[in-house]
């Protein structure tokens, strides 16, 4: 959904935000606290647990609620964190929705989420106009922290934006792959794939590549076998795919049966385990991405991170997503311990200040934008397989 539109409903959406105790949630725990009272401190979550992109929204639940049981055992200045669960279903209307239900019927002091740029980018003007922080664990877009020059002062990521992201890629396609032309596929429905493909474009141009063709699809399309043959007939060495794992796996497995055989690489969006089921493991050789954290990384806190995980569930190896929703409750326990306080604006000034804090995807030290300053690793898909090509400094 455009941010127009968000905007557009935004105005009736208040009108019924007293009515909309439909909207799909849950919370975790017993206490009937406020956020701001008695012995817990409510914080919100509205993420894509259902629709489209649920497998993000669930990995990072999975991140959020590891960390919340570890920090739950000592708790927060002598308090637990209560969690409140909204479902916005991967659509940009229901996040907006939650997120006006988690300020205005639960009252919580924070809000975690959502997974994609266009449903946190849903719910900035709420936590804005609330004056109540909103920390997303995976939304890239710049415009989520800052639009038109103008800082959404509370709002906050904890990944790096989609400039870094998409120079990160051209570069390693210059530089590594050694490719000088290039094909860019984006999905048009996607602030996230637009803004990504934007930065490469710009940075490939200046390493001195060519991009030969530029081509774009919806969210939802299924078969791409004419667009890819368009490709196909430019001969680019290199194609960058910048979408989410839906339609990059069918993407993948439709331009390798017509022997488009380059290079592809995308994004943090690709990193799914349902890209490998819907893709199959050979169409993901000579693929790659840029990610937040890898867990074939030796750094003793990501190997701890990696053993924890796998003993709360079942053995499954954590994905970014579940370390970026990890790393975004500890920021926040942060914040809310250092701020002493469950008032949102205390934990908002907390959150501005964070500088050197050692989580799972790197150090964390936020900019003037309220962005984090942090690594990015790229990985290589190789027989189903994430393997670790290499970490890039800011």
């Amino acid at each position: 959904m455009r941010k127009k539109k968000v905007a557009s409903i935004f105005a009736s959406l208040l009108v019924t935000a007293g009515v909309m105790a439909g909207c799909s949630s849950a919370t975790s725990g017993s206490s009937s606290s406020s956020g701001k009272d008695g012995g817990t401190i409510k914080i919100g979550e509205d993420l894509e647990l259902s629709g489209g992109v649920a497998s993000y929204g669930q990995s990072i639940e999975e991140g959020v609620q590891l960390a919340l049981d570890e920090i739950n055992k000592k708790g927060i200045n002598g308090k637990k964190i209560e969690l409140v669960k909204v479902d916005n279903k991967s659509d940009a209307a229901e996040a907006t929705n939650g997120a006006i239900k988690l300020v205005s019927q639960d009252k919580v002091s924070a809000i975690i989420g959502a997974a994609t740029s266009t449903n946190t980018l849903a719910q900035v003007q709420i936590a804005q106009d609330n004056k109540v922080p909103l920390l997303t664990p995976t939304g890239t877009n710049p415009t989520v922290t800052v639009k038109d020059g103008k800082l959404n002062d509370y709002v906050f990521r904890t990944c790096f934006i989609d400039p870094f992201q998409g120079t990160v890629a051209a570069n390693f396609a210059t530089n590594k792959l050694n490719v000088k032309t290039a094909a860019v596929l984006i999905d048009s429905s996607s602030d996230y794939a637009k803004g990504l493909a934007a930065s490469f474009k710009s940075a490939f141009k200046k390493n001195g590549g060519s991009i030969v063709s530029e081509e774009a699809y919806v969210a939802k399309d299924t078969d791409f076998h004419a667009t890819l043959t368009r490709i196909k007939a430019q001969n680019p060495a290199f194609v960058y795919l910048p979408g989410y794992y839906e339609e990059v796996g069918l993407i993948l497995k439709q331009a390798r049966e017509i022997g488009l055989n380059v290079p592809f690489m995308g994004g943090d969006g690709w990193d799914s385990p349902k890209l490998v089921e819907i893709a199959g493991n050979a169409p993901l050789n000579n693929t790659y991405i840029t990610n937040h954290y890898s867990s074939g990384d030796s750094d003793q806190k990501v190997q701890d991170f990696v053993k924890a995980f796998k003993a709360k569930y079942s053995d499954k190896s954590p994905d970014a997503f579940n370390a970026l929703g990890y790393d975004s409750a500890y920021l926040l326990a942060d914040a809310i311990k250092r701020a002493g306080s469950s008032d949102p604006k205390k934990i908002q000034e907390a959150l501005a200040k964070t500088d050197g804090l050692q989580l799972v995807s790197g150090t964390m030290k936020l900019d003037k934008n309220h962005d984090p300053i942090k690594s990015a690793v790229i990985l290589e898909y190789k027989d189903g397989k994430q393997v670790f090509n290499t970490k890039v400094n800011p």
